[in-house]
């Protein structure tokens, strides 16, 4: 991969924050930066929950993918959701999204995972497209719902 994954540790905090905070304007996400702060750190801290990966290299991140771990009894087992994808936009376009959807499934699935979901943007065709040549497919009969408790 010409974007190199790595695993985020707690020293890359700042940084992911840096990050995070782009994709979130991006994206109309609202959150302040102590939340921000407390749903990230104990990802990099190693809870069993999820991990983030950071792409590119590790003084100046090309992107980050948070990718959260659940159980499945439909698909068999532990699978995972891509919570958060992003790619800076100085970068996009260059297919590091592309190798980051290809290598990342395969990785996983040696790790255990039956399965890796994701949610898109209706209105993002271009994203849907990226996902759709990865190989995710839309599931006709679901659609993902959601409440914040």
């Amino acid at each position: 991969m010409s974007a190199a994954l790595r695993l985020a540790r707690p020293e890359d905090l700042d940084r992911l924050m840096g990050l995070v905070a782009g994709f979130h304007a991006e994206a109309g996400i609202e959150q302040d930066p102590d939340q921000r702060r407390a749903a990230l750190a104990p990802l990099l801290e190693g809870i069993p929950h999820g991990c983030v990966y950071l792409i590119g290299p590790s003084r100046a991140p090309l992107g980050y993918v948070i990718i959260t771990f659940g159980w499945s009894v439909e698909f068999g087992g532990m699978d995972g959701f891509v919570d958060e994808i992003y790619i800076r936009p100085a970068v996009r376009g260059r297919g590091i999204a592309t190798e980051l959807l290809q290598a990342l499934p395969k990785a996983l699935a040696a790790g255990g995972l039956k399965a890796l979901h994701l949610e898109v943007d209706r209105a993002n065709e271009t994203a849907q497209r990226l996902y759709l040549r990865a190989g995710f497919k839309p599931r006709d009969r679901y659609m993902l719902m959601s409440k914040a408790l």
